[in-house]
C-alpha cells in the first residue's frame, strides 16, 4: 500500500502502483484539506490503490473526485472512489477521442469517465479551508485542467508539467499549438509549487515552464533545419532529433513530432502526409 506523504498541511500524496516508462513511478494521486477532503487524480481503478487513498482519509470525509484530464492513468479510480463515499466527480469534461488518438501509448483515454460536474475555466470547489480553482490547460489532452491552491500558493499540474519529463502531446486530440498557448499562460502566474501528476514537487516552476517552451521551439526549430535539407519521414525526423533514445520512446516521440507538424502545416510552413516538406 502507498505510503502518505505530507506536503503541505493542507495536501497528501498518495502515489499509484503503476510505474512505467510513461509513468514515471506512477500517478500522483493528492488529498487537499483535513476533514472535508477532495481527492485529485484518484489514478487507475486499482483496488489497492483505491484502499490505501480511503485510508488516507480515515475519519475524514472526501466531498470531491477531481480529475485533470481522463487518461487511463488518472481518472479510472474516480468511479470506485465514488461508489465507496458518495462524493460527486468534478473537474474536468469527458472525452470521446478521434479514432486513434492515443497513438499507441500506453496511457489510453477513460471512456468510462462520467463527471457529475464539469469546471470550466476559473471555476471552484472547496471545502473546509480550501479552494481549488480550474485553470484550463489544453494540449496535452483538449479536455485537461490544472487546478490552483491560493491558500498554498501552488498549483496541481497534472500532466501539463510533470516532475521528470516534458509531456507527451499526441494528435489529433493533443494540440501542440493549444499546448504552448497553455505554457504560456503558466508563464505569468505567480504560484511557488506545482504538485504535477508524475514526479516530484516543482519548486521554481516559471523557470521550469520557460525551459519548456524553449525546448518546444528548438524542437521546432530543429524540424524546420532538417526539411529544409529535403522532405523526410516522421521515422527519419525521429531518428534525427532523438539520437540514443530508448526504444520504448520511440513511438511517444513520434507523437510529438507528429504535433509540431501539424502545429507548423496549420501555420503553413510546412506541407506532408506520409513525407514532411518545408513551404517556406
Amino acid at each position: 500500500m502507498s505510503a502518505v506523504a505530507i506536503l503541505h498541511p493542507l495536501v497528501r500524496r498518495l502515489t499509484a502502483p503503476n510505474a512505467s516508462a510513461y509513468t514515471f513511478t506512477g500517478t500522483q494521486t493528492y488529498l487537499v484539506g483535513r476533514g472535508e477532503v477532495a481527492v485529485i487524480d484518484p489514478g487507475p481503478a486499482d483496488g489497492p490503490h483505491v484502499a490505501a487513498i480511503l485510508a488516507a482519509a480515515a475519519g475524514e470525509r472526501i466531498v470531491a473526485i477531481v480529475c485533470t484530464h481522463t487518461h487511463r492513468d488518472h481518472s479510472p479510480a474516480a468511479a470506485l472512489l465514488k461508489a465507496a463515499t458518495g462524493a460527486a466527480i468534478v473537474g474536468c469534461a469527458a472525452l470521446v477521442p478521434a479514432a486513434g488518438a492515443d497513438g499507441g501509448v500506453d496511457a489510453a483515454y477513460d471512456l468510462e469517465y462520467a463527471p457529475d460536474r464539469v469546471l470550466a475555466d476559473g471555476d471552484e470547489v472547496a471545502g473546509e479551508g480550501w479552494t481549488l480553482r480550474a485553470l484550463a490547460t489544453p494540449g496535452h489532452t483538449s479536455n485537461h485542467l490544472c487546478y490552483a491552491l491560493p491558500e498554498a500558493d501552488a498549483l496541481f499540474s497534472g500532466d501539463h508539467v510533470m516532475g521528470w519529463s516534458t509531456s507527451i502531446v499526441s494528435p489529433p486530440d493533443g494540440d501542440m499549438g493549444a499546448y504552448m498557448a497553455s505554457l504560456e499562460r503558466l508563464v505569468g502566474r505567480d504560484e511557488l509549487v506545482y504538485w504535477p501528476g508524475h514526479g516530484e514537487p516543482v519548486d521554481r516552476p516559471q523557470r521550469l515552464v520557460r525551459g519548456m517552451l524553449g525546448h518546444r521551439k528548438q524542437r521546432e526549430g530543429q524540424i524546420l533545419r532538417r526539411l529544409g535539407d529535403t522532405p523526410a519521414t516522421i521515422a527519419e525526423l525521429v531518428a534525427t532529433m532523438y539520437a540514443g533514445l530508448d526504444e520504448k520512446l520511440r513511438g511517444a516521440a513520434a507523437r510529438s513530432v507528429l504535433a509540431h507538424l501539424v502545429d507548423l502545416e496549420r501555420r503553413g510552413m510546412v506541407i506532408g502526409g506520409e513525407t514532411w516538406a518545408r513551404t517556406v
